[in-house]
């Protein structure tokens, strides 16, 4: 992990006649022609997106920094499931910024000070560009049917009978034609409408592809006062109409299925010796047309030991978490590889800015309610937690209406 970068130099932005909108779809169509990793996102509650690209995809390092705090550089992770050599775990470092709530001014960091006539370049198109993005080279993944889905929640529910596995996450892929003259930047802003308090993304890297999500879970924050926070989401069920939150009704299942993410993070901190937490919840909580449970947890760093670590060391432990793999995680991980029958990618990975809003602060998310674009194609992914109690029928269905939460910017 290479060291802290100098502050960043602002580089005004000249050209008129070009508002917020367009000056960062200029950015990203630059980025994105030249070859260049590109992450865009607009953070839950906020007005505007913030874009960052890395001056080559050669700069672009794996890993997280040792310490989540104001001491590691400022970039986007990018994170999948499972490490592979197809999908490896990304930090895209922030040489180039831009944030639309302040777009009089691009900023480079030093190692990309000679991209100053690039941008300049870019900003100058008289006309909006089309958005190249990058297609994954990888072919596409299996799509099971429902027959096929089914027997591999019947095939959980066994291993769970058996107390192979205590709970298991299962997931599947499924394929969409993309419409004529499909805009991913578009559809980006879509999202954000729709869901303004999801963590909406947009990410782009060369040999990697093209991802679009909008997700409603934190894996792991640290704030600007020093707190680290997390949470445990589970149990789905959809936002009927006239229905508010507070008056939802849950099953055994979800319940349990909850219960046992919130039991798996208090592992965690046990596993690091930290006593000092406070847990607020379960509660039900609205992540657009679904509803799930959630309880939060959060850590004053200023009473913790080591605390410059903690934030790293919490993402070890809990990624992949409970909730999108199961538990125990070893031999949850090892049911999905053995039965799954496909590759997730970075579905279910987690994803977000370290040190670009301010020095220390870190956002990073789970790569939840999300789709690959491919060349003329999106790959939409669901999945359902598995326990004792799991209908199969039930949970397909509550893949295919996870699905609709991305799908809706493909009409």
């Amino acid at each position: 992990m290479r060291g802290v970068e100098p502050r960043l130099l602002s580089w005004p932005t000249t050209p008129a006649g070009l508002d917020a909108p367009a000056r960062l779809r200029h950015l990203a169509a630059g980025a994105l022609r030249t070859g260049r990793p590109l992450a865009i996102w607009r953070e839950p509650g906020a007005g505007a997106p913030r874009l960052l690209a890395a001056r080559s995809l050669e700069a672009t390092y794996t890993g997280l920094p040792p310490a989540l705090d104001e001491r590691a550089p400022a970039g986007f992770a990018f994170f999948p499931f499972r490490d592979s050599d197809h999908n490896p775990a990304l930090f895209l470092p922030a040489d180039v910024q831009f944030d639309e709530a302040q777009p009089e001014a691009v900023r480079l960091s030093p190692a990309a000070r000679d991209m100053a006539p690039n941008i300049a370049a870019w900003l100058a198109l008289p006309t909006p560009p089309e958005l190249a993005w990058h297609a994954s080279p990888q072919p596409a993944p299996h799509v099971a049917t429902e027959a096929e889905y089914m027997a591999l929640v019947q095939r959980g529910v066994a291993a769970i009978e058996a107390r192979t596995v205590g709970k298991v996450v299962s997931s599947r892929a499924a394929r969409r034609p993309l419409p004529p003259g499909f805009d991913p930047l578009a559809a980006f802003r879509e999202l954000c409408r729709q869901y303004e308090r999801a963590f909406v993304s947009l990410v782009s890297v060369p040999g990697v592809g093209t991802w679009l999500g909008a997700t409603p879970e934190v894996l792991a924050e640290v704030t600007a006062d020093g707190t680290f926070c997390t949470m445990a989401l589970a149990g789905t069920q959809p936002l009927l109409p006239g229905l508010r939150p507070q008056d939802a009704i849950w099953r055994q299942k979800e319940i349990e299925e909850q219960a046992l993410v919130s039991r798996y993070i208090v592992n965690c901190f046990k596993q690091l010796r930290l006593r000092e937490y406070q847990e607020t919840g379960p509660r039900t909580t609205v992540a657009g047309e679904l509803l799930h449970l959630r309880t939060d947890f959060e850590v004053d760093l200023k009473n913790v030991p080591a605390a410059s670590s903690l934030g790293t060391d919490m993402l070890r432990l809990l990624h992949p978490t409970s909730a999108v793999g199961g538990m125990p995680r070893t031999a949850a991980l090892e049911f999905l590889a053995r039965h799954e029958g496909y590759d997730r990618a970075y579905y279910s990975g987690f994803l977000g800015p370290v040190n670009v809003a301010a020095p220390g602060v870190s956002r990073l998310f789970v790569n939840l309610r999300c789709l690959q674009l491919r060349a003329d194609e999106a790959i939409l992914y669901a999945g359902t937690g598995l326990t004792v109690d799991s209908d199969p029928q039930r949970e397909w269905e509550e893949t295919e209406y996870k699905m609709r939460t991305v799908a809706a910017v493909l009409t």
